[in-house]
């Protein structure tokens, strides 16, 4: 049976058969679930807001890690820690294509190539945008 690892160590499966989240994939889970409201969380909270079965302990080191990685705001309160983002949704994913728009070789061809995948509301709203018709 690849990927199951019959002496419970962590791998590809959880315990119950399925298949495991990746560390990123979890980090934009426990982002989303502090983006969709406007208090901290104790990892407590982000724990029982997934619902999925986490343990406390690898929530809390989801939020360790995005608090290293700058993306998370530690709020401390006695000893039990709070989080929230460091950035809006719509700044932090700015920021990424922007990360990754200067990491390609030919980043014009990147955002043409982007560019070209919008839907009809995408485009319309950034035609729009360049067109000076915003906020």
């Amino acid at each position: 049976m690849a990927g199951k690892d019959p002496r419970g160590i962590p791998g590809r499966h959880s315990a119950t058969g399925s298949e495991r989240r990746g560390a990123g994939q979890l980090e934009s889970e426990v982002l989303a679930t502090l983006w969709a409201t406007d208090e901290s969380l104790t990892p407590g909270e982000v724990q029982a807001e997934l619902g999925s079965g986490l343990a406390y302990n690898t929530v809390h080191t989801i939020l360790r890690r995005l608090y290293d990685k700058g993306l998370v705001i530690r709020d401390a309160h006695g000893r039990r820690g709070s989080y929230r983002p460091a950035r809006n949704a719509a700044e932090s994913t700015a920021d990424a294509m922007h990360q990754a728009l200067d990491r390609g070789p030919d980043p014009i061809a990147a955002l043409q190539q982007f560019v070209s995948g919008l839907s009809p509301d995408e485009e319309r709203a950034l035609r729009d945008f360049l067109a000076g018709d915003h906020p």
